[in-house]
C-alpha cells in the first residue's frame, strides 16, 4: 500500500451540479460517433432499405453450432434435474448448490475464450442459453447475464489490458461472480452527476460514494465500478472504469433489495469509505469510463431480449395447452376470436422477436456490421412486447392467471407461474435503459447524419461563420439525399419476389411495405426537424414515435429473412412463412397508427396538464383516500463517509 500523496483531497468530492446542456454534452462525448461498418438500422432511418446487409441470412461456422449445441444440450439437463424455479421463488434465493454447479458446467464462462478457461460460445448460442436456463428461472438469467453482459468480463475483453485479462478472466470464467456497479441513488440515466469519487493516492485509488441496484453485488467476487476521478495535475480526470475486489476492506453490501418480481435477484446496496484500488486494476484510460459502459451495452443489450424470446416460448406453450382445453359456450377458449387474437399476437410476436435477437446476434458475432441500433432496438422491442404477451397470458388464464402457482397447486390444479411471469418481465422495460431512454438514445443515433451536416446550425452557441459554413454542407447533403425518399423499389409490384415462392404466403408486400415506409419515416424526421430545429431534442413523445416505428420495421425485415432462412433449409418453411405473415400485418397496424400519431396526438395538452398538477392545480383530485406509504425520504442519503450497517456481502464457495 502506498504511502498517502499530498495531492491527495482530504474528502471524498461532492456531487457535481450540472446544467441540462452540461449533462446532455457528457452523454454526446461517451457515445461512439464514427461509424466505420455498415448498419442496417441506421439506413432504415435513413430512409434506405438495405436487406442485403440481411438477406441471406447471415449463418454461424459449423464447429460454433456443434459447441453451442453440446452446451445447450448439458444445460438443459441440468435445469430440468437441478433448478427448481418454485422454490427460488418461494425463498427469494438460488440456492448455493445451484450457483456451484453452474459454475461447474462452465456456466459463467459462456462468452470468455477457451484461453482463459471459458466456453467460448457465440453471442447466438450464449443468448440461446440464457433463454433457456432463464425459462427455468429467470432470476438465474438475470444473475448470468448480470455478470457476462455488463459485469466485468465484457469490459475487458473489449478494452482491458493482457495483463488484466490474465488476472481476472481465468477467475470469472469459473468460480468468481462479477457485478456492474453505476447507478447511485440519486443517479440514474443521467451520469453527468455521478458522486462516486475515485481520488488517486500514489499507485492507487481511493474509492468513495454509493451505489444502488447493484445485480449481483450481494454475492459478488469482483466488481466493475463507475467512479469520477478529480482532475489535477497528471490525471485527465472524469468518470472512470475499475476492478475492485468485493471483499476489499471498506466496502459494505448494506441491503439486500426486494423487488415486485425475480425474487432470487441479489441485488444489493454497496458503501465505498476510503477503498483502496490499484491503479493496475483502472480499465482503460481516466475519463473513459461511461464510453466503455456503453461500449459494452452495445451487445450486452441483447441478452435481455433472448430472455423474452424465452419468455414469449413459455407463454405461447401455456397459452396452446390451457386454452384448448378450457370451454366457454360450447367450445375451447382458443376458438373464440376476442382470445385467438391474443394467441396469434403471442406465436407471431415471438417468431418476430426470435428472428430479432438471432440476426442482430449473429450480426454480432461476424462483427461485419456496427449493430449498435440493432441491438438497441432488440432491447426496446423485446422488453415492451415481452411484458405485454406475459399480460396477455394473465387475461388468457383469466382469475388462475392472477393467481399464484402455490395456490394452484393447493386446490388440485397445474401450478403455472403466469402472473409471475408477469412480475418478472415488468423490469425489463427498465433494467440497461428503461424505454424512455432507449427512445432518447435510438432517436440520437437516428439523426446523426443529420446532426453531422446541420447540427451547426441549430447549436445556439456556434457562430455566425460555423452556422454558415454548416448551412452550405447541409444543402449540398439534402439536394443529393432528399429525391432518393421520393421514390423507390418498394413501389415495384415484382420487388423482393423471391419472398413470394410458391405455396408460401407472400411476404414480398411486406418487404415492399417496409421499403416505402423507411422513406416515409426519413421524411417525418426531415420536416420535424426543419420545423422544430434546436427543440426537437425536447420532443421526446415524436421521438419516441419514430423509434417504434423503425423497431417494427426492424422486426418485419428479420422475420422475412428468417421465415425465408428456414424455407430452404427445409425447417418448417411453410409454418414460418405463416408467422412472418401475420406478425408483418399486425406490425402494418401498429405501424399506420404510429405514424398518424407523429402529427395528430396529446403532446401539448399532456405538457400543459403536468405543468398543472406540478403546480399544485389538481391537488383537489387527490382528496378521498389514504396514501399507505411509509415516512422517509424520496431519495435515500448518500453522503460518503463510512458504513454503519451489517455487511451482507455473501460470497458463494
Amino acid at each position: 500500500m502506498s504511502a498517502p500523496s499530498a495531492q491527495r483531497p482530504s474528502a471524498p468530492q461532492p456531487t457535481p451540479k450540472v446544467s441540462e446542456r452540461e449533462a446532455r454534452q457528457v452523454a454526446e462525448d461517451a457515445r461512439e460517433r464514427d461509424w466505420h461498418k455498415p448498419s442496417f438500422a441506421k439506413e432504415l432511418f435513413l430512409g434506405r432499405f438495405r436487406l442485403d446487409l440481411i438477406h441471406p441470412h447471415p449463418m454461424p461456422a459449423g464447429e460454433d453450432v456443434r459447441r453451442g449445441e453440446e452446451f445447450l444440450a448439458r444445460l438443459r439437463e441440468f435445469c430440468v434435474s437441478r433448478i427448481d424455479g418454485a422454490l427460488i421463488e418461494r425463498e427469494a434465493r438460488i440456492p448455493d448448490e445451484v450457483v456451484n454447479g453452474l459454475k461447474e458446467l462452465g456456466a459463467l464462462g459462456m462468452k470468455i475464450d477457451v484461453k482463459y478457461g471459458g466456453l467460448g460460445l457465440t453471442q447466438v448460442y450464449y443468448n440461446k442459453a440464457l433463454a433457456l436456463v432463464g425459462s427455468a428461472s429467470p432470476a438465474i438469467g438475470a444473475l448470468l447475464s448480470a455478470h457476462q453482459s455488463i459485469g466485468v468480463p465484457q469490459p475487458l475483453k473489449i478494452f482491458g489490458s493482457q495483463e488484466q485479462k490474465d488476472t481476472f478472466l481465468p477467475r470469472l470464467a469459473r468460480t468468481d461472480i462479477s457485478a456492474f456497479l453505476l447507478t447511485e441513488p440519486d443517479v440514474g440515466s443521467d451520469p453527468a452527476r455521478l458522486a462516486t469519487s475515485a481520488v488517486p493516492d500514489g499507485s492507487d485509488y481511493v474509492l468513495d460514494g454509493v451505489k444502488l441496484w447493484t445485480t449481483n453485488g450481494v454475492v459478488a467476487d469482483l466488481l466493475v465500478v463507475m467512479a469520477r476521478v478529480p482532475e489535477s495535475e497528471g490525471h485527465k480526470g472524469g468518470i472512470t472504469a475499475f476492478v475492485v475486489e468485493a471483499d476489499a476492506p471498506g466496502i459494505t453490501v448494506e441491503n439486500r433489495n426486494a423487488f415486485m418480481g425475480l425474487r432470487g435477484l441479489e441485488n444489493g446496496v454497496t458503501r465505498f469509505h476510503q477503498v483502496r484500488v490499484p491503479a493496475a486494476n483502472r480499465i482503460g484510460p481516466e475519463g473513459a469510463g461511461l464510453k466503455i459502459a456503453l461500449t459494452t451495452l452495445n451487445t450486452g443489450r441483447l441478452s435481455l431480449p433472448a430472455m423474452c424470446v424465452g419468455s414469449g416460448k413459455w407463454c405461447l406453450k401455456i397459452a396452446r395447452e390451457w386454452s384448448a382445453v378450457r370451454e366457454q359456450w360450447g367450445r375451447p377458449v382458443a376458438r373464440h376470436e376476442a382470445v385467438g387474437s391474443k394467441i396469434s399476437f403471442i406465436a407471431a410476436t415471438t417468431f418476430a422477436l426470435e428472428a430479432v435477437v438471432d440476426l442482430a446476434s449473429q450480426m454480432a458475432d461476424e462483427n461485419r456490421n456496427d449493430i449498435r441500433i440493432e441491438a438497441a432496438l432488440a432491447k426496446l422491442l423485446g422488453s415492451e412486447m415481452g411484458c405485454l404477451m406475459a399480460d396477455e397470458l394473465v387475461q388468457i388464464r383469466g382469475g388462475r392467471g392472477f393467481e399464484t402457482a402455490e395456490s394452484l397447486a393447493a386446490r388440485g390444479e397445474r401450478a403455472v407461474p403466469a402472473e409471475q411471469m408477469l412480475r418478472d418481465m415488468r423490469i425489463n422495460r427498465i433494467f440497461e435503459g428503461s424505454t424512455e431512454i432507449m427512445h432518447l438514445l435510438i432517436a440520437r443515433e437516428a439523426v446523426d447524419a443529420h446532426l453531422k451536416v446541420a447540427g451547426d446550425i441549430i447549436d445556439p452557441d456556434k457562430p455566425l461563420s460555423a452556422k454558415a459554413k454548416a448551412g452550405a454542407n447541409a444543402a449540398g447533403f439534402y439536394a443529393r439525399w432528399l429525391p432518393r425518399l421520393v421514390a423507390g423499389p418498394g413501389q415495384f409490384p415484382g420487388t423482393y419476389g423471391e419472398f413470394h415462392p410458391a405455396g408460401h404466403a407472400d411476404l414480398s408486400g411486406h418487404l415492399r411495405y417496409v421499403e416505402r415506409s423507411s422513406r416515409k419515416l426519413a421524411r417525418s424526421t426531415f420536416y420535424a426537424m426543419s420545423r422544430w430545429q434546436g427543440r426537437m431534442e425536447t420532443k421526446q413523445g415524436f421521438l419516441g414515435r419514430i423509434v417504434d416505428i423503425g423497431a417494427e420495421l426492424f422486426a418485419m425485415s428479420a422475420s422475412c429473412v428468417r421465415a425465408e432462412l428456414l424455407r430452404t433449409d427445409d425447417d418448417h418453411g411453410r409454418e414460418a412463412y405463416q408467422l412472418a405473415d401475420a406478425f408483418c400485418h399486425q406490425s402494418r397496424v401498429r405501424v399506420e397508427e404510429l405514424f398518424t400519431r407523429l402529427w395528430s396526438n396529446t403532446d401539448d395538452l399532456d405538457r400543459r396538464v403536468v405543468d398543472g398538477v406540478l403546480s399544485g392545480t389538481y391537488t383537489w383530485l387527490e382528496e378521498g383516500i389514504i396514501d399507505p406509504s411509509g415516512e422517509g425520504p424520496w431519495i435515500a442519503d448518500a453522503t460518503p463517509g463510512p458504513s454503519t450497517r451489517d455487511n451482507m456481502h455473501r460470497p458463494i464457495r
